[in-house]
């Protein structure tokens, strides 16, 4: 209402919006604790209609918000019907969503962040979907939220009775669970041939990172009672604003698997973890934490085995404005803000650059606000790769070679850059090997690590404003002309038209993703 009044250019008044009613109590609407013995779920009265704007409260944020106690007996008493890692919003979806199950109510309109298009939100909607329809959505709309840009989804549900669906502001034949009239990719699977490829990154749980002058003191620093150099441990580390926007260099203390008594070895950097992570921990709730303080919180060793023997390996931003694909090598530790890619060919990295795949990720995952967010199993273990001939192959990886060399030209042109070599010790199984000369018979040499740097404090000015955000905001034409060889490429590939629009890309993506997942072309 107060919406619709600011559209509508009216001024908001004191009246009150709602007068007494029966119909609105004030009560949890999903747990009854009146039997302090044994919570029930509430029975929501019968009514014509619900309409309503649930809280924004993501999962992450319930148990902060509600409390460990409250959010344990929520995810029990819906289990089955919304999986454990539901927004706060999603259970007055299925609430209402229920109600019109039973006959007791007509039609609901409620409010979501985006977010209840895809991951396991996106279940929500597949309920609603199965029981009845989506007759009415607003896709992505700006929503009044003072100092926060907030973008939401509308959506308007029955039993099915409606049989015109309101898209945007447009007649549409269906509304999907994804909130789209393309076609349904909420049918799609996960390919078996693309398990085992993408992870999240790794996740500290704590302060391990310390800064480049410290974590360069420590790189230099001997006398372990294990004979082994810090390096070990000590290494850079990657996040999505640090690929994107220059954030900045930065360093981690790593101790992956090391049990209590190996990491306390390596003494300065375990004095470090000691000081600043061992406090915190301390009065964590989660015991697995305060028991193992020295460690990471998600150490993902899928993800460390997986790219452990790859020169180089793919990255792409978790959240960003725009979705892009670069090259990390080792050591650099990627952080969680970055989704990982067990590859190191170059026709990959042209697949998943190229505009079938973008469109097929912006569909397939999330929003956080307005920033498209990735997700690897819907996004990528989904995605249907053509089957392309060698040559094919190879204009592929020459197109994103040719991208990758011209980007990285504009990002550190020579006449602004130099080469700077750090040197420490370091060791042949630890995560600088690459870069390790002259080992001695334990394996410990020195590391020679070349990295680029600004020539001078102009230069470096001027590199704080070369960013891949910035570059493809501008997207100069010479960016616009490497992409557009690339996903011509690619569309060559699949043995499609270059000129298909994008509802047309997701029609026979999805096609190929049901071809390959029953088998008939696996």
């Amino acid at each position: 209402y107060l919406q619709w009044l600011h559209d509508h250019g009216y001024l908001v008044t004191d009246n009150p919006v709602l007068r007494s009613t029966e119909n609105i109590q004030c009560r949890d609407a999903f747990i009854d604790l009146t039997d302090a013995t044994a919570s029930t779920e509430p029975e929501w009265p019968t009514v014509e209609f619900i309409v309503g704007n649930p809280p924004f409260l993501g999962d992450k944020l319930m148990r902060t918000s509600l409390g460990n106690e409250y959010v344990e007996e929520l995810r029990r008493l819906y289990a089955g019907r919304l999986p454990g890692r539901s927004d706060l919003c999603c259970y007055w979806f299925e609430k209402a969503r229920a109600q019109i199950d039973g006959g007791h109510c007509t039609r609901a309109g409620l409010l979501a962040t985006q977010g209840i298009r895809g991951g396991s939100n996106r279940e929500t909607l597949n309920r609603i979907k199965e029981t009845g329809d989506i007759f009415f959505a607003v896709s992505d709309r700006d929503w009044i939220l003072e100092s926060a840009n907030v973008h939401v989804s509308m959506v308007g549900f029955d039993s099915g009775a409606d049989q015109e669906h309101c898209l945007d502001g447009l007649m549409v034949e269906r509304i999907n669970a994804d909130l789209s009239s393309a076609s349904d990719t909420k049918q799609a699977h996960v390919l078996a041939a693309n398990r085992d490829i993408s992870f999240l990154g790794s996740c500290k749980g704590g302060p391990f990172d310390v800064a480049e002058p410290e974590a360069l003191t420590l790189l230099l620093a001997e006398g372990n009672v294990n004979g082994r150099p810090n390096s070990d441990l000590v290494r850079p580390v990657l996040n999505s604003a640090d690929l994107t926007r220059r954030s900045g260099r930065r360093w981690i203390i790593d101790t992956a698997e090391l049990d209590l008594e190996a990491a306390a070895n390596y003494e300065k950097p375990f004095a470090v973890l000691e000081q600043r992570v061992k406090p915190l921990r301390a009065i964590n709730r989660d015991k697995w934490l305060r028991d193992n303080w020295w460690r990471p919180q998600r150490m993902r060793p899928l993800m460390r085995q997986s790219i452990q023997s790859l020169g180089r390996f793919l990255v792409t931003t978790t959240t960003s404005k725009h979705r892009v694909f670069a090259w990390i090598e080792h050591p650099i530790l990627p952080d969680h803000q970055l989704i990982v890619f067990a590859t190191a060919e170059e026709y990959t990295y042209g697949v998943l650059h190229s505009k079938i795949h973008e469109v097929w990720a912006l569909i397939m995952g999330t929003r956080l606000e307005t920033r498209p967010r990735y997700t690897p199993t819907t996004c990528f273990e989904t995605f249907p790769f053509p089957t392309p001939t060698v040559g094919q192959s190879t204009a592929i990886g020459a197109a994103a070679a040719d991208l990758d060399t011209q980007r990285n030209a504009w990002l550190n042109p020579p006449e602004w850059t130099r080469e700077e070599i750090l040197t420490f010790p370091g060791a042949i199984d630890g995560p600088w090997a690459r870069y390790v000369h002259d080992p001695d018979s334990r394996g410990i040499g020195t590391v020679c690590y070349p990295r680029i740097v600004p020539k001078d404090a102009a230069a470096a000015q001027s590199l704080a404003r070369r960013t891949l955000t910035g570059l493809y905001n501008e997207r100069p034409a010479w960016l616009d002309r490497a992409h557009r060889r690339l996903d011509e490429a690619v569309f060559d590939a699949y043995g499609w038209p270059h000129e298909l629009t994008d509802d047309m890309i997701l029609g026979r993506l999805l096609a190929l993703n049901l071809e390959r997942s029953a088998g008939t072309n696996a």
